[in-house]
């Protein structure tokens, strides 16, 4: 079995890029940093280091091992702070990465409801897109993602479980307050593209609808995107939650029938969660 503070030796080596610095970081002795670090290639019969001029880099084995240490010691790490929180939840932190139209709406209120019933407990917040959210969750870097689909499908790592908050349904905006929500009304209009999944989302939209959606611009800045419609410069599709975190007074809005995102709160593993955990799930519920 490997040894975990080696571990932790041969992940401070590979950030800091010398021995002399991870002994530094870890406040060991340089030579006790080589003592860890023959024991370790020693444990796993390869080379993990090798000399380059008067420093030292890793070997694709080292590498290997180094990114895969990171997410086992981060697990360890939150375990740790999760155990001393057990009890009431006096002490720890608890992780949330989410997209930013739900940072600025329905988090803010869930983080306010946590401060107030588990004022020991600090919480960290991410700012992130689904997939990198999703990649945060699986590598242990988080504790919950807020992420949102278009469709109703699961994730494809089947440990992670997702627990439904609200159904964002999407509106058609554009500079006039006389606006139809049928895409097919406006297949000669250009249009305004946000991120990636959005853009797949109004592509998929406007095929339904029997055209192909010119795209003069693409931005993922809800600000900047109705700003955009409020010149004139073209239409855009934007959720609900965005419409509620920042709304141009210029800019007219209609229901697109049939289009909604779902908005989940995403976990790793199977119940009983964590205790940090558990109560940042319910504030996210109860607040949705």
């Amino acid at each position: 079995m490997l040894d975990v503070t080696r571990l932790r030796v041969l992940v401070a080596v590979a950030r800091r890029g010398s021995l002399t610095a991870a002994a530094r970081d870890l406040h060991y002795s340089q030579p006790s940093v080589s003592h860890h670090l023959s024991r370790l290639e020693a444990e796993t019969g390869t080379k993990l280091l090798q000399r380059v001029g008067r420093g030292i880099r890793l070997t694709s084995a080292g590498r290997l091992l180094a990114e895969r240490a990171a997410e086992i010691i981060e697990r360890l790490d939150a375990t740790s702070e999760e155990l001393a929180a057990h009890v009431g939840l006096r002490s720890g932190r608890v992780r949330l990465a989410a997209f930013p139209s739900a940072l600025g709406t329905f988090v803010p209120e869930a983080a306010r409801r946590l401060s107030r019933e588990h004022p020991g407990l600090r919480l960290q917040l991410t700012e992130t897109e689904p997939p990198e959210a999703l990649r945060l969750l699986r590598a242990g870097r988080v504790d919950v993602a807020v992420i949102f689909r278009y469709d109703d499908t699961e994730p494809e790592d089947g440990d992670i479980r997702m627990i439904h908050l609200l159904d964002d349904p999407s509106y058609l905006i554009g500079p006039d307050s006389e606006l139809s929500g049928d895409l097919a009304d406006h297949r000669d209009a250009d249009w305004i593209a946000g991120c990636d999944r959005c853009r797949s989302h109004l592509l998929d939209m406007c095929a339904r609808a029997g055209f192909d959606p010119s795209i003069s611009f693409t931005s993922d800045d809800i600000v900047a995107v109705q700003a955009l419609v409020a010149a004139g410069l073209g239409l855009t599709v934007l959720p609900g939650l965005a419409l509620q975190a920042h709304r141009h007074p210029a800019v007219g809005i209609a229901p697109i029938p049939g289009s909604t995102r779902h908005v989940y709160a995403a976990v790793y593993g199977e119940p009983p969660d964590q205790p940090s955990t558990a109560a940042l799930l319910d504030a996210l519920c109860i607040t949705r």
